[in-house]
């Protein structure tokens, strides 16, 4: 649940080249890898050079990042630089050209990983369950407002006169597209194409701050995030061969947590799907996820152990009443200590710490992230009385299933709700795709986006509480 570590989605880069004899020849398109764990992660610049000097652009696709403006592009003597424009952070690119790429060092906090930019396109991933056209169904895009932020989106309808159930698709947490784009996946691009395949009108939108959709993520907490599904809700009622009486949620991991919120509070929620979503507070999901992830990626028990007590007491420290300072101080103390912990060639230089500190810092005290901390989830799930389908994976080391589908029931049945669905899939991952481990670091090497099986639970699920029901 807790925001994925996305070394290259707060890009302010630096790039370093050698020759200026062929400074001409940095114009035009580059396209290479990152070589992220896991996962090498693909990257697009196009550099172009007039009288008034360079400027270029730069595409993250595995991150929905596309054609961002590029600010201070200068090339000078045997070196070129450029920074994304309007984006906080400093990772920084490090190269030579040498041939006919540019190969070097990519570097962000205490991270240090290669890259390359060549001139040839990049092999892309395969995902063969994205939609391609012509598609059998209709597309439209959208805007709407909730108070002074506009929200930017795709409405998928079936074929038909309807009128048909309808569902409004919740994204995770972090900074997300309407399509939930991570490492090289579209989640809900995939959902959307297979709910509206059978029948159901999908409404997806960006989140506020990303692509199409205005507002500040930087200030926003899950309760902005609920009045924007309020928002996206009643905008889907007024749509033709919507039926009103039948548009419900469908909430992925944060998005889950935020459904029942939404329908605790309005009657104008008819079901609630929730995909790995909460039923324990933040601060108890946190301590568990760390846990699991660093037992799948193979650390010795010893320093799981040690680690996981740490990371408890910087939780306890970031949910506590204390003011900033202290709560930063104690943070830093922590981090201090986890970087002792690390094998003395992987420890971080003061100066790299003093940056992971304040990063740390910035998450941990951030509006979003002290509000999950504190939330308990089943302060809504206890108020939720429509029909509710809640599944996670066996393998989701991210919202354990164990930990929060008991919690989820439990609440609901304190709701007297008397249509409540709960299931676990066996081998499906946080991402609900079919996994080895259900390590994230698997997310982008696994080809499947979202396990057919998941998928048909969810649209059956719908189908037949509300298809042809009036």
């Amino acid at each position: 649940m807790a925001r994925l570590n996305r070394l290259v989605l707060l890009l302010v880069t630096s790039l370093l080249i050698a020759a200026p004899s062929i400074a001409q020849d940095l114009s035009g398109h580059w396209e290479g890898e990152i070589q992220t764990p896991g996962q090498p992660l693909l990257v697009m610049v196009d550099l172009t050079s007039s009288d008034d000097g360079w400027e270029g652009t730069i595409d993250i696709p595995a991150q929905g990042a596309k054609e961002l403006p590029l600010e201070n592009v200068i090339v000078e003597g045997d070196s070129a630089t450029f920074t994304i424009a309007g984006v906080p952070g400093s990772p920084t690119f490090e190269g030579k050209l040498e041939g006919s790429e540019i190969v070097g060092k990519f570097k962000q906090g205490p991270a240090t990983l290669d890259f390359r930019l060549g001139r040839d396109a990049v092999e892309r991933a395969k995902r063969p369950q994205e939609p391609e056209g012509p598609l059998p169904y209709d597309v439209r895009e959208v805007t709407y407002e909730n108070g002074d932020v506009i929200l930017a989106a795709t409405i998928t309808t079936p074929p038909g006169e309807g009128p048909f159930p309808a569902a409004v698709l919740i994204t995770g947490s972090g900074a997300q597209d309407r399509d939930e784009s991570l490492l090289g996946h579209k989640p809900f691009l995939v959902l959307a194409d297979h709910l509206t395949r059978n029948g159901i009108v999908v409404l997806r939108a960006d989140d506020r701050g990303v692509g199409g959709s205005t507002g500040d993520p930087r200030i926003a907490t899950s309760e902005d995030y609920a009045t924007d599904a309020l928002a996206s809700l009643l905008f889907l009622q007024q749509q033709p061969k919507v039926d009103l009486k039948k548009v419900g949620l469908v909430g992925h991991s944060e998005g889950g947590m935020i459904a029942p919120m939404v329908a605790a509070r309005s009657e104008q929620v008819a079901f609630c799907v929730l995909l790995a979503g909460t039923g324990v507070p933040g601060s108890e999901i946190l301590a568990l996820q760390q846990r699991l992830i660093l037992e799948a990626n193979g650390a010795p028990k010893t320093m799981v152990e040690k680690l996981n007590e740490l990371q408890k007491e910087a939780i306890a420290i970031a949910a506590s009443d204390v003011d900033a300072e202290t709560k930063k101080a104690g943070i830093a103390d922590v981090m201090r200590q986890q970087n002792m912990l690390s094998p003395e060639a992987q420890r971080q230089s003061e100066e790299q710490l003093q940056q992971a500190i304040e990063a740390g810092a910035r998450q941990f005290l951030s509006p979003w992230f002290q509000f999950f901390l504190n939330f308990d989830p089943r302060s809504a799930l206890a108020k939720t009385t429509v029909p509710v389908l809640a599944i996670n994976g066996s393998l989701d080391l991210q919202v354990d299933a164990e930990q929060n589908l008991p919690a989820i029931e439990k609440a609901l049945q304190e709701a007297g709700n008397e249509d409540v669905t709960v299931e676990t899939f066996e081998s499906l991952n946080h991402l609900f795709q079919t996994a080895r481990t259900g390590s994230p670091v698997e997310y982008g090497q696994i080809e499947e986006t979202f396990a057919p099986v998941a998928l048909q639970r969810v649209s059956s699920w719908i189908v037949e509480r509300f298809a042809g029901r009036q």
